[in-house]
């Protein structure tokens, strides 16, 4: 791994093998109701699976972890509907019923395309209340891309278990990418860390205390670099990077629906 392009760097089988971990589901689970598919490109299209409140109801565009699919929320959808919150969880390619492979490159992309559509079809189906972008694990560098580029169209952003240097931690306890790579230098605007600078919009960061994973490190760096005004940190105690969302239960959802509570009417 010689080259200093990011993308190149990231788009390498061995990298791909410990980022990605895609599930296809039976196509006999396709028209579920709340499945909802966008064409990303010509013959490439990614499912998302929609869990309505109601139309008046903010909604959260989220983007899952590596080991994840949608319909995998179908148990955890009810506690964002309890606060009043929509959710639309966001499929990669490989995964649930999405066609295609996961890349990097494809997974910045597609993001962007998907949040244009969802913003589309959200009103094309009613959907009033304002729009926030979460991102968890993996799915933050898909957040942090939106963010970034469309933060104008959103009330704020919420990473949960995210990665400020684009999981070099993570990578690195695969062998992965040595730490005296050049591609770990910053520069290029490609880390959530710089990219993060420049959104402005509201902004929840939640990192479990103890996360093996992504280190709490990670979420106080992402915090550090924030470019907005009006920012959080949550860190859920004694949880680790799959236990916070049950094992910090109360304290995760009510700082979500204090932050949702505070800005979806600004």
């Amino acid at each position: 791994m010689d080259s200093c392009d990011p993308i190149e760097v990231f788009d390498q089988p061995e990298v791909h093998h410990v980022l990605f971990y895609p599930v296809r589901l039976p196509e006999a689970g396709k028209d579920d109701p709340r499945n909802i598919f966008f064409e990303v490109e010509p013959g490439i299209r990614i499912g998302c699976r929609f869990y309505k409140v109601q139309e008046s109801s903010s909604t959260v565009l989220f983007f899952h972890g590596n080991g994840e699919v949608a319909p995998d929320y179908d148990e955890i959808a009810p506690f964002f509907n309890d606060i009043n919150l929509n959710l639309l969880v966001v499929d990669y390619r490989g995964y649930g019923y999405s066609d295609g492979d996961p890349t990097i490159a494809n997974l910045l992309k597609d993001a962007k395309v998907i949040f244009i559509k969802v913003k589309q079809w959200l009103k094309d189906n009613g959907c009033s209340g304002i729009l926030f972008v979460m991102g968890r694990s993996l799915g933050s560098l898909c957040a942090i891309e939106v963010a970034r580029e469309y933060q104008d169209d959103l009330a704020g952003i919420i990473v949960e278990s995210g990665s400020a240097t684009n999981f070099r931690h993570y990578l690195g306890l695969f062998g992965l990418i040595p730490f005296e790579h050049p591609v770990w230098k910053e520069g290029k605007n490609f880390f959530n860390k710089e990219k993060i600078r420049l959104v402005k919009k509201p902004t929840l960061i939640i990192h479990a205390e103890y996360d093996s994973l992504v280190p709490l490190e990670e979420a106080k760096v992402l915090f550090a670099n924030s470019g907005a005004e009006n920012k959080k940190l949550i860190i859920i105690p004694r949880a680790d990077h799959n236990s916070l969302m049950y094992g910090g239960e109360k304290q995760y959802f009510k700082g979500l629906a204090d932050f949702v509570g505070n800005y979806a009417t600004h």
